[in-house]
């Protein structure tokens, strides 16, 4: 019950983020997304740096105004939010879970939101709701990141106000979400034979 309410506060941010974003910068709020559009050649090289530094700043910007919010007890009581393995599971785990989540969620983003064939105006609820059940259904795997500055904001800001140190874990989720995208657009591309 919990991540479902965990992953459905996240499935209406996320689609409110691509209605209102996406006519200006195509809500590029993922870096695993924008460097796997960028490697099926749907985003400019240009483009792709500047995305994923303000997608990085993002983060950091989003978990330091929680932290302005909740004080210091949401830093080194619930790590602001930050993804981890659970207990008695491995990052390894936790690596395979977040590839195969941005996996899931990078084939949803090609098959609404890229594919030209895709019905117009249903991305963002339907990105939104991709993205509340692989919260839903990986959250008590590896915390459901998802999304490498979503988990880069929160271990930043918990080093620097006395949270807990996961740094250790990042690698798994940087270099599984990547993976994963990756993955999903040579996959989309190859089997779906998207329209151009």
């Amino acid at each position: 019950g919990d991540w479902f309410a965990v992953g459905m506060a996240f499935a209406i941010i996320i689609a409110a983020a691509i209605y209102v974003f996406g006519p200006v910068s195509g809500c590029h709020i993922n870096p695993a997304v924008s460097i796997a559009l960028w490697a099926g050649k749907k985003l400019p090289a240009k483009e792709l740096v500047p995305y994923l530094v303000a997608q990085f700043l993002g983060g950091a910007l989003g978990s330091l105004t929680l932290l302005c919010l909740l004080g210091y007890e949401g830093s080194t009581v619930g790590g602001l939010g930050a993804p981890a393995p659970f207990p008695g599971l491995t990052v390894f785990q936790a690596f395979w879970a977040e590839t195969f989540g941005t996996f899931v969620l990078m084939l949803t983003i090609m098959g609404i939101a890229v594919d030209r064939r895709a019905p117009q105006g249903w991305a963002g609820l339907i990105i939104g709701l991709t993205v509340g059940g692989l919260i839903t259904t990986l959250g008590n795997i590896s915390g459901c990141g998802i999304n490498p500055a979503r988990t880069f904001g929160p271990y930043l800001i918990d080093s620097l106000a006395g949270g807990p140190n996961l740094w250790a874990n990042f690698w798994a989720y940087l270099v599984g979400p990547i993976i994963g995208a990756l993955l999903a657009v040579l996959v989309y591309g190859g089997v779906v034979k998207q329209k151009e």
